[in-house]
């Protein structure tokens, strides 16, 4: 087993590519992920492994957000816990990529964790208002309903955009064209919808209404991305379909 300088240049030899990717999950997730990877490569750790340590730290994370009044030691616990557990989604594919033992079984359970977490940070978010909030009406409490809605339906089309997108591709001669060029101005426009970014509000949860106001932020940027890319995704299937 090489040393860990070793390990990160080939880690950093088996990246995805940075296109659709935001500046936080290309300059800060991915680096710090590789980071882990190579940690568990060098400690003979399984990418599926990896990935039931991140869920660990994002369920605890999320589980105290749902039981713990909040305060600004449990923002920082919180974001602790959910940017270590992103980092570590990060590494498990790394490590998957590495050492060639990556499977349908390890995306299978990569992206049930994903939407697991999805479905219980917002739901985490309604029991705290519920219990611990002095909200100014109850019409908050639709607030992390709405957020759920537009993650969770964000997530599957994407998935499915992906999946079919493959299917319908596989076989086909490849266009010649080379690999599509990130761009950093885009990268920069997704921002507001990448994950570790949405992280960053658990850190305002000592002030109720900073919090308040960040989350509903946020969750207005989300519905304004889900509309977008549902538009972009069914454009893009259908040009599939019919070509030219």
């Amino acid at each position: 087993m090489g040393s860990t300088t070793t390990v990160l240049r080939e880690l950093r030899g088996a990246q995805k590519t940075a296109k659709g990717v935001s500046l936080y999950s290309r300059h800060v997730n991915r680096p710090v992920g590789r980071l882990f990877a190579a940690g568990a490569h060098r400690m003979g750790m399984t990418p599926n492994q990896v990935t039931s340590i991140s869920a660990l730290f994002t369920f605890a994370a999320i589980a105290s957000v749902a039981l713990l009044r909040p305060s600004w030691g449990l923002a920082v616990m919180v974001y602790a816990g959910l940017a270590i557990g992103f980092a570590l989604d990060s590494a498990d594919g790394q490590l998957a990529r590495l050492t060639g033992r990556g499977g349908p079984d390890g995306e299978w359970l990569d992206h049930v964790v994903d939407c697991a977490k999805l479905i219980l940070v917002h739901g985490a978010v309604l029991i705290s208002f519920r219990r611990f909030f002095d909200l100014p009406s109850e019409g908050w409490l639709l607030l992390p309903l709405g957020f759920l809605f537009a993650a969770v339906l964000t997530f599957c089309a994407g998935l499915l955009r992906e999946q079919l997108g493959r299917a319908a591709a596989a076989g086909t001669a490849p266009d010649g064209g080379g690999p599509a060029r990130a761009s950093r101005l885009r990268a920069a426009a997704l921002l507001p919808a990448d994950y570790g970014v949405f992280c960053l509000v658990f850190l305002l949860l000592g002030d109720e209404a900073a919090f308040r106001v960040g989350y509903a932020a946020l969750g207005v940027v989300h519905a304004l991305f889900l509309v977008v890319f549902l538009g972009k995704w069914f454009r893009e299937l259908r040009a599939i379909r019919n070509p030219g």
